[in-house]
């Protein structure tokens, strides 16, 4: 079987990103491909499609802010 996917590198230790479904003591082969950096943003667009409704994000950011800029009555 053959599966690419995706990891970091953390004080030499090479952590995936992804669940591995392996059995214990499985015996593998990794192949290192840097990513450019230019493309990890890229790569990361979209990764928010359906988890957030950006219509009502937009509208609960306008009404929290209606509701911050309103200043109690002034009294003299």
């Amino acid at each position: 079987m053959e599966k690419t996917i995706r990891a970091k590198s953390k004080k030499g230790i090479i952590e995936p990103l992804e669940k591995l479904e392996l059995e214990e003591e499985t015996e593998i082969s990794i192949t290192i491909k840097e990513v450019p950096k230019e493309d990890r943003f890229e790569k990361s667009m979209g990764g928010w499609k359906g988890l957030v409704d950006c219509e009502q994000l937009i509208k609960d950011i306008y009404k929290s802010r209606r509701l911050s800029a309103k200043r109690p009555e002034v009294r003299l």
